[in-house]
């Protein structure tokens, strides 16, 4: 399943492109069109770029959740049924796939990130495991994605239920700190799975956290970096899995 998935890389290049350049072009508007870094201390591409490699981790589920609803809609699902497979394993091939695409989009990130002049400055098991826990996020992400796909049922309908994962990556620490926005917000952005994983990734990269938090989740940011993607995993996996197999039958 995941080499079926792979095959259309070469079919759709275009598509495989278009998924690398996008997070991009967002980096490079952040960073030199729309500017920011209010409140925060420090060099703002050390703030920025370590945001952006999580922001990109949640965003671009669009094709996985596309591939996944037009698998139960053309009747592909049909023919496999009737080979030696396992259960979800048409999600789980799909998953595997969107993971090596999401591995080489954050390289490419890192190398941009390199050129607008970002560094790290921790060691090297500490790089990878800031780089392990944003393909941790990217997992969880995915798995929800694939369960919201489902929920959708058409690929027509995916980019309106998509829209439910703009909030994660919107309403988090990406771009600015939680203190420069109203109480209630900041304390909600705090709790954002994503806003665990940018923060613990600054720390790993050893770069500026802008503005330390002092509530409880912006303490722990490490363990939530952790659990949540856990949590996730385990609320919507068994759920896909299991949607799927009663929607293919």
């Amino acid at each position: 399943m995941t080499r079926r998935e792979l095959a259309h890389w070469a079919r759709q290049p275009v598509q495989v492109l278009v998924g690398l350049v996008f997070p991009v072009m967002l980096l490079l508007m952040f960073a030199y069109l729309i500017g920011g870094g209010k409140g925060i201390a420090g060099e703002y591409a050390g703030f920025l770029v370590p945001g952006m490699f999580a922001l990109t981790m949640v965003f671009g589920l669009d094709a996985t959740m596309v591939a996944v609803t037009q698998d139960l809609n053309k009747g592909v699902i049909d023919r496999f049924r009737s080979m030696p497979m396992a259960n979800g394993a048409v999600l789980v091939g799909r998953s595997v796939a969107d993971m090596l695409q999401s591995f080489v989009s954050l390289l490419v990130m890192m190398g941009v990130g390199l050129a607008i002049g970002w560094r790290w400055h921790g060691s090297f098991g500490a790089v990878v495991g800031a780089v392990g826990l944003l393909l941790m996020l990217r997992f969880a992400m995915l798995w929800l994605g694939i369960q919201l796909a489902m929920v959708a049922g058409r690929p027509e309908l995916v980019a309106t239920v998509q829209i439910l994962v703009w909030p994660v990556g919107f309403l988090s620490n990406a771009f600015t700190v939680p203190e420069n926005m109203p109480g209630w917000l900041g304390a909600l952005v705090e709790w954002n799975p994503l806003s665990a994983t940018a923060t613990t990734v600054r720390d790993l990269f050893g770069n500026d956290p802008g503005v330390a938090g002092t509530s409880w989740a912006a303490e722990h940011a490490g363990l939530l970096a952790v659990l949540w993607p856990v949590v996730l995993v385990g609320v919507f996996l068994p759920l896909a899995v299991r949607r799927f197999t009663a929607l293919s039958r």
